[in-house]
């Protein structure tokens, strides 16, 4: 079993500037098949964007994507990890502060992200949390079963 933050984490982490536009950060998602990215001001992590924060809180409210910051809608001040921190502890801030992903931070720079399922799938690779961690967005799929409705 994983004890480690390091153990869990996806290593490598996709980061914007809080000035630059959801456009970017977007495109950024896109292109590297995923949800999130850390927000960092020099080497200070100071928030997480996610697509669904790119949706409800810019594009549901009319805002021009091209002129909203990742600053103005990101999560602000995340809780962060360190590396050699331990698993529980990820599991417990999750839990105590309803949250889905967390920046590992070493020496001031994102080193990594642990989400909801990393420890799950650390502990259980065949559960349920672990398989959805591991699947690979399939937009083709999703369209065809939609096209129908």
């Amino acid at each position: 079993m994983a004890e480690f933050v390091k153990d869990v984490m996806t290593p490598g982490v996709v980061a914007v500037r809080p000035d630059a536009s959801i456009v970017e950060a977007a495109r950024l998602m896109r292109t590297r098949h995923i949800g999130d990215v850390v927000v960092a001001d020099g080497q200070r992590v100071v928030g997480v964007l996610t697509d669904r924060d790119i949706t409800v809180r810019a594009v549901a409210r009319g805002a021009d994507p091209l002129e909203v910051s990742v600053g103005s809608v990101c999560t602000p001040d995340p809780w962060t990890l360190a590396p050699d921190d331990p698993v529980s502890s990820a599991v417990a801030l999750m839990r105590e502060h309803a949250i889905r992903r967390i920046p590992v931070v070493e020496g001031g720079l994102p080193v990594g992200l642990v989400s909801l399922g990393d420890p799950a799938e650390a502990r259980e690779p065949g559960s349920a949390p672990a398989g959805i961690r591991r699947a690979e967005p399939d937009g083709k799929k999703l369209n065809e079963r939609n096209e129908g409705t």
